[in-house]
């Protein structure tokens, strides 16, 4: 098991990111979500509250220069079910499992981002607990080594979660001109009992520069009920 802590240290720009696993008391499935920004335009957001979700806001209006891949909501609640998306597919795994259909079929009218040469790929994560069961899964969708002619559909499924086991996904391996996709399989990291010291770690361990907002939360697998943390650079 790798520890988040030192991943997030030695990377100097994973981009955006996902966590999902099991507290290690064994009682909370756990999420967080992290964006890191190189532009002006990627900095100048914050996480706000939407609903039983988030979503991205402008933190300067004025300097807005374009909505269309940074502003969206990245965490939404459909039951008892938990969206973590890094942009606007949030909404179409949202409408389609609304409609019956798997959180894969609902990603299959989406692929990477139309950012070329970079592509960013799409990473998505939905944490389903039902009856003090717990399973979640975790998805990218990526170009073909910077191709767009093709787009790679990665889906990881994680039943019955050990306690203090989670997965870590993120957008890209490390900075560059362009970004190399995320590589493999998501990686395995251990996960803290606690909300506030598994938030403090991450963001202390994001790069200083580069990150912008973090959303962690932890949902109680007997009750549903959670307990949610943000914290914005800018504020």
């Amino acid at each position: 098991m790798l520890s988040l802590e030192q991943e997030l240290k030695s990377n100097a720009y994973p981009g955006r990111g996902i966590v999902i696993g099991r507290s290690a008391d064994g009682k909370q499935a756990v999420t967080a979500y992290f964006i890191m920004g190189r532009s002006s335009n990627s900095r100048n957001r914050i996480f706000v509250t939407e609903g039983e979700g988030i979503r991205t806001q402008a933190f300067d209006p004025a300097k807005l220069e374009d909505p269309s891949l940074v502003i969206y909501a990245p965490v939404r609640v459909l039951g008892n079910k938990t969206i973590v998306t890094n942009g606007d597919q949030t909404d179409t795994i949202y409408e389609g499992m609304d409609r019956q259909l798997t959180f894969e079929q609902s990603l299959r009218s989406r692929e990477f981002e139309p950012d070329g040469p970079n592509y960013t790929p799409r990473i998505s994560g939905i944490m389903h607990i039902e009856g003090g069961n717990y399973n979640y899964a975790m998805s990218i969708l990526k170009s073909n080594n910077g191709d767009p002619s093709t787009c790679i559909r990665n889906t990881f499924a994680y039943e019955n979660p050990k306690a203090g086991e989670g997965r870590f996904i993120h957008t890209y391996m490390h900075d560059g001109n362009p970004l190399p996709s995320f590589r493999g399989e998501p990686k395995e990291v251990a996960i803290d009992r606690d909300i506030d010291a598994f938030t403090e770690m991450i963001w202390n361990s994001l790069n200083e520069e580069n990150k912008v907002s973090l959303f962690v939360r932890y949902i109680d697998i007997e009750t549903g009920k959670y307990e949610t943390r943000i914290v914005n650079k800018n504020h």
